[in-house]
């Protein structure tokens, strides 16, 4: 019934002028063709459209039938005989129909086909949809740009492939997808690169579009694949052989240099148009920042680069991207931040770069933000890695530039063990110049005063929470402790006992009321709660902690007191390594002082009473000092 239909209005139609086709025909055409299709008649459909004499029918109509085409294909997936049969509608479509229609009718598929077909959709209608652009006679650029925004659109709903298996499997079927899209555009970048070729000027507008295709791949798919998961040797990543694809397509188009060195890029830019240059690279920084990420962690195309760019200069130019990558959540992007930051550091000598490069965008405030991920990262092995990358970071300065960014850490951190470390390296750069010949002079002398100034001091005095700050707390003293016992007074090349008051003032004394202040309100909580336990009879009672807004697991009353208890172990520590610092100082000071006395004492004369002798370690001092002087 359906074909008899079908071939009803098509021989109604064979005696009509083109013109002469009202909507009505339009409508009984789609609606027959389709219940053709529908009931399985695919070959009469096939051969009606093959049929010389319907050349003028299918011309107008039959782009009505691309969409029961594209279902019909899905419906008989399995079929390879049916399916070869409606390609070869789809091709005598391409052939005899507007090549217009045609993109509007392909384009239209696309966009309604459902997330599960997407990827069958989509691989069908590349080659027909290729061939009908080619075929346009003018405003190529425009339908070009149309179609891949709007497949890219598409694709971007399908999930990335994160694990090896998922990347194997390619339910979705988004990396085929990606290895067709390439094919799909090489005929377009051929076109363009004869064009660049002999400078004409021609095809601006097609080499626009094909960058904003690069793009928004390097957006998505790209930034969130994982590219690591698949060794060279067994099995071929497709979207590593992607990124080659999009780096060559911005090779041919002469676009690759000037998106990755865009202080250096070809393409003119004028004041007038500053305000919308600035738009564009916001909305193209993920991407810049991954094709930075391809070539210098991956190592895509870095043959095509000039060897001349230093590699400070090329770690300032990646900056702005790492920035990019580290302000991102996923755990992909975070990694391929981390990664390209790592690659440029290696590049470079320890102690190479300048106190100067800070005042370059983003070299203060990488560090920062490598400090955010060392501490907020849910990711263990990012955390980690930052840490690592922050040493690392931190080595590739000189003394001037390290001074500055331990200066900057220790202000923005708010982390206590963040804040311990940076004093543990500052510890190390005191002792690499106390050990040196020449010394440094920001670690040593005047210089190093307003930076202890900043280490050996209480951010809210004698009331600050000791608990909280204990990690910072314990560097500092530690960090105290080895100045006293590296740096004699007599020599105080760290200028640390000319400020021995000053330390003493604004870091011991308000230590010790802190310490017992502290340990008196650790006490009383801990006598309070022992009460509750025996008033209850019971060690079970059940307390409720919210956490950043999450509620933890209930703890008992016997959990709280060990809690409590761990606290006043804190400050044992604490307080045990204050009374050394504070005994080293007394002894040394003991010691200067019977130096002095040595100095001042007259050569002896037989028979006259040596001074009093003094006491302890400093005895031992000084009676060896006497001995070496005489």
């Amino acid at each position: 019934m359906a074909e008899e239909e079908f071939q009803d209005i098509i021989q109604r139609c064979q005696n009509l002028d083109e013109e002469d086709f009202k909507g009505e025909d339009f409508d009984l055409f789609q609606a027959a063709g389709e219940k053709c299709l529908k009931e399985g008649h695919i070959t009469e459909v096939l051969e009606t459209f093959q049929n010389e004499k319907n050349k003028v029918v299918i011309k107008s109509m039959g782009w009505n039938l691309v969409g029961p085409v594209i279902r019909c294909m899905h419906e008989y997936k399995e079929n390879d005989i049916e399916r070869d049969r409606c390609k070869k509608i789809l091709d005598k479509l391409v052939e005899l129909c507007n090549p217009k229609e045609l993109v509007l009718g392909f384009l239209e598929q696309i966009e309604q086909t459902s997330k599960d077909q997407m990827s069958q959709t989509v691989l069908v209608l590349l080659k027909p949809l290729q061939e009908v652009l080619l075929k346009l006679p003018r405003n190529k650029a425009y339908s070009f740009g149309l179609s891949l925004s709007t497949i890219l659109n598409q694709l971007s709903l399908m999930p990335v492939p994160y694990t090896a298996q998922q990347l194997q499997e390619d339910i979705h079927g988004l990396c085929h997808c990606c290895s067709a899209l390439t094919d799909f555009v090489n005929p377009f970048v051929d076109e363009v690169v004869k064009h660049v070729e002999s400078s004409d000027g021609e095809c601006e507008d097609l080499k626009e579009e094909l960058l904003s295709f690069c793009l928004k791949s390097l957006k998505y798919p790209l930034l969130m694949a994982e590219f690591e998961l698949l060794s060279e040797d067994t099995v071929k990543h497709p979207l590593r052989q992607f990124a080659a694809d999009i780096l060559g397509i911005l090779l041919d188009i002469r676009e690759l240099i000037p998106k990755v060195f865009p202080q250096h890029g070809c393409r003119n830019q004028t004041w007038d148009n500053e305000e919308l240059v600035e738009v564009e690279r916001e909305q193209s920084s993920d991407s810049e920042a991954c094709l930075s990420y391809i070539i210098f962690v991956l190592d895509f195309g870095m043959n095509y680069f000039p060897a001349v760019f230093h590699p400070a200069y090329i770690l300032q130019c990646n900056m702005v991207h790492v920035h990019v990558l580290l302000e991102r959540k996923e755990e992909s992007v975070l990694s391929k931040g981390l990664d390209l930051l790592e690659s440029c550091l290696l590049r470079l000598e320890d102690n190479s770069l300048f106190l100067q490069y800070l005042e370059f965008k983003g070299f203060i405030t990488i560090p920062q933000e490598l400090v955010k991920v060392m501490t907020q990262c849910p990711f263990e092995s990012l955390r980690k890695k930052s840490l690592k990358l922050l040493q690392l970071y931190i080595n590739k300065f000189e003394d001037e530039g390290k001074y500055t960014l331990f200066r900057c850490l220790l202000k923005t951190s708010s982390h206590s063990g963040v804040e311990a470390y940076i004093i543990q390296n500052i510890k190390n750069q005191i002792d690499l110049s106390l050990k040196s010949a020449k010394g440094s002079k920001c670690f040593t002398g005047l210089h190093l005063i307003s930076l202890l100034d900043s280490v050996l001091s209480l951010p809210e005095g004698a009331e600050t929470d000791l608990l909280q700050n204990s990690d910072r707390i314990m560097a500092s003293l530690n960090l105290l402790r080895y100045l006293v016992i590296r740096d004699n007074e007599n020599d105080n090349q760290t200028c640390v006992w000319k400020e021995l008051h000053k330390i003493e003032q604004n870091f011991l004394k308000p230590l010790h009321t802190g310490l017992n202040m502290s340990r008196a309100h650790y006490e009383a909580e801990i006598k309070n709660k022992k009460e509750k336990k025996r008033e209850s009879h019971t060690s079970k009672t059940p307390c409720s902690v919210t956490v950043a807004g999450e509620r933890m697991p209930a703890m008992t009353t016997e959990m709280e007191l060990q809690v409590l208890q761990s606290a006043l172990f804190t400050f044992d520590l604490i307080e045990s390594v204050l009374a050394r610092v504070e005994e080293l100082i007394e002894v040394k000071t003991k010691i200067a002082v019977m130096m002095q006395v040595w100095e001042d004492t007259p050569n002896m004369v037989e028979g006259t009473p040596p001074p009093p002798r003094p006491q302890g370690c400093a005895y031992a001092a000084s009676k060896e000092y006497f001995l070496a002087r005489r």
